[in-house]
């Protein structure tokens, strides 16, 4: 019996011996890899670049992705290497667009303040199929172009609310339309839309033209009875010579107009319209 107890007894001092070498093994192996780590991240360290951190303090913040970068992140990032344009962001402070000239030494370029607007009203444009298994603006176009006869009218599927931020656009009979009371004119929905109705112009002008196509007049009303048949009376009748026409869509010259509306009650088709929001 004695013998046994002994027996046991070295056995559990060599099982104890065992243990305490693989508790120490563990150990010396977890020293090292936090040695290794500590190492890689000072070799492989960057800097916070801090050009960076002061441009983007003075970005507005928005993040909306209008100057075609994820984030504002990426667009500081753009700016510091000198691979972005400053005027791409509609939504920082002119303070603060200052203050980003002189971090990078350039000039600072005089801007206007933007708005978005939807050159289109095509709510009863005729549609020849209705699209399965497409949800979005995206998918519809890639189909022929888009189910509408008028291959340049808004598709209204809303790709363009999904990204504004403010919640500035919404979709109404089938098509798009801005609140300008909440637009900041970054301009993320006009790249975001994949047939290019919705566009720029100045938060001061007070008239825009609701129309895309540069169809002709027959080919427009047999597609859509909102559309501009380019008939010219805007153009012939404005007092300031502010409207011209190209491809058989007036062009507005918002350095001439003087807001005097003649060009809205001269459309026959109404396809100027008013910004009563000015």
């Amino acid at each position: 019996m004695q013998n046994l107890l002994v027996t046991l007894g070295t056995v559990d001092a060599e099982t104890w011996k065992t243990v305490g070498w693989v508790a120490l093994i563990i150990a010396v192996i977890a020293v090292v890899i936090v040695l290794l780590i500590l190492l890689v991240g000072k070799v492989f360290r960057v800097d916070t670049d801090e050009k960076v951190t002061k441009i983007l303090e003075n970005l507005a913040g928005a993040n909306c992705g209008g100057c075609g970068c994820s984030g504002c992140s990426g667009f500081a990032q753009k700016l510091a290497s000198g691979e972005g344009d400053l005027s791409a962001c509609h939504v920082t402070s002119p303070e603060g667009k200052a203050e980003i000239a002189k971090l990078l030494g350039i000039e600072l370029k005089a801007e206007e303040r933007t708005v978005a607007v939807v050159h289109c009203a095509g709510t009863s444009a005729v549609r020849t199929f209705r699209p399965v298994g497409a949800s979005t603006c995206a998918e519809t176009a890639a189909l022929f172009g888009g189910d509408k006869l008028c291959k340049e009218g808004c598709l209204g599927c809303g790709d363009c609310t999904a990204v504004c931020t403010e919640s500035g656009v919404y979709v109404e009979d089938g098509v798009a339309q801005i609140d300008a009371d909440k637009c900041l004119g970054c301009g993320a929905c006009i790249l975001t839309c994949p047939k290019h109705v919705i566009g720029r112009i100045p938060a001061s002008a007070p008239v825009y033209v609701a129309c895309s196509s540069h169809c002709r007049g027959k080919e427009v009303m047999a597609a859509c009875d909102a559309g501009c048949i380019g008939c010219g009376l805007c153009a012939k009748k404005c007092p300031s010579s502010a409207i011209t026409m190209k491809d058989n869509l007036p062009v507005i010259d918002y350095a001439k107009c003087t807001g005097c509306m003649t060009c809205v009650e001269a459309c026959p088709k109404k396809v100027i319209k008013a910004r009563f929001d000015v």
